[in-house]
């Protein structure tokens, strides 16, 4: 009988570490560096190192903080001044944020953008473009060879806002707005089913680093085991029940190793 009561024991533990938690997610943070003559930086929040030497170009992962307000610090990789942008963000609950340090050295600031990370319908991408550049001028964003145009008329540090794209591989490319000259060829750009992506124009037009398209992927939808209904992530529960019999598996051995012990005894 005592046996049996601790085996229930071990199992209802193991359970209640495999419950979903309901309450709100919180808000998500990730960075980008697009300042082109900045070296590799660390972004601090809150007095932490959250992100550490981030090269040109880089984009970090998002990472989950509390909500409310959150004080963050951008300074060289390694050192802890001087710091180059300082910002206070509120933060809100289920939302995603894209802190980006753009424009040049002398002159950098952050951009912050609200992210939507919400699934495309079947067959569908969604991509939007970002404007990063400090010395190109407004831009559009069109298919190649003349193609239809996707985001016209942005100016650095202008954002052009999700578009639902069927999946597939395009060329696309950069005209300076309004005209055919294009300032930048980007080929081959794969938009995948189900899955957001950022493209961000980064560089110098006139000088170095050239000017690149940099595209990123956002969100992709996890792979399905079991549907989700009702606000219960199962593919999250049944991991935790998985990982749970697993400790309930290693608690069971330890428990009938030590009976066999005194048995043998």
């Amino acid at each position: 009988m005592k046996r049996l009561m601790l085996l229930n024991a071990v199992l209802v533990f193991a359970l209640l570490l495999a419950v979903p938690a309901f309450a709100q997610s919180g808000p998500r943070v990730r960075a980008i560096h697009a300042s082109p003559d900045a070296p590799a930086v660390d972004v601090w929040v809150d007095g932490q190192i959250a992100f550490s030497n981030v090269p040109f170009k880089g984009i970090t992962a998002y990472a989950t903080l509390t909500q409310g307000m959150h004080n963050f610090q951008i300074v060289p990789a390694g050192a802890t001044e001087p710091v180059v942008i300082e910002a206070d963000l509120d933060l809100q609950n289920n939302t995603d944020y894209s802190i980006i340090a753009l424009n040049t050295l002398d002159a950098i600031e952050p951009l912050v953008l609200v992210d939507n990370n919400a699934q495309p319908a079947a067959g569908k991408a969604h991509v939007r473009f970002v404007h990063a550049s400090p010395d190109a001028p407004a831009v559009d964003i069109a298919v190649a060879g003349g193609g239809p145009v996707l985001f016209g008329n942005i100016p650095f540090k202008g954002v052009g806002d999700y578009l639902p794209v069927d999946a597939g591989t395009y060329n696309l490319e950069v005209r300076v707005a309004g005209t055919d000259t294009v300032a930048l060829s980007v080929p081959g750009l794969r938009l995948e089913d189900g899955v957001v992506y950022t493209v961000f124009a980064m560089g110098l037009a006139g000088g170095e680093p050239a000017l690149a398209a940099v595209p990123s992927v956002d969100a992709r939808p996890a792979p399905a085991l079991l549907p989700e209904t009702g606000g219960i992530n199962y593919n999250a529960y049944l991991g935790g029940i998985l990982a749970s019999l697993g400790l309930l598996a290693l608690g069971f051995g330890f428990i009938y190793k030590r009976l066999a012990v005194r048995t043998i005894k």
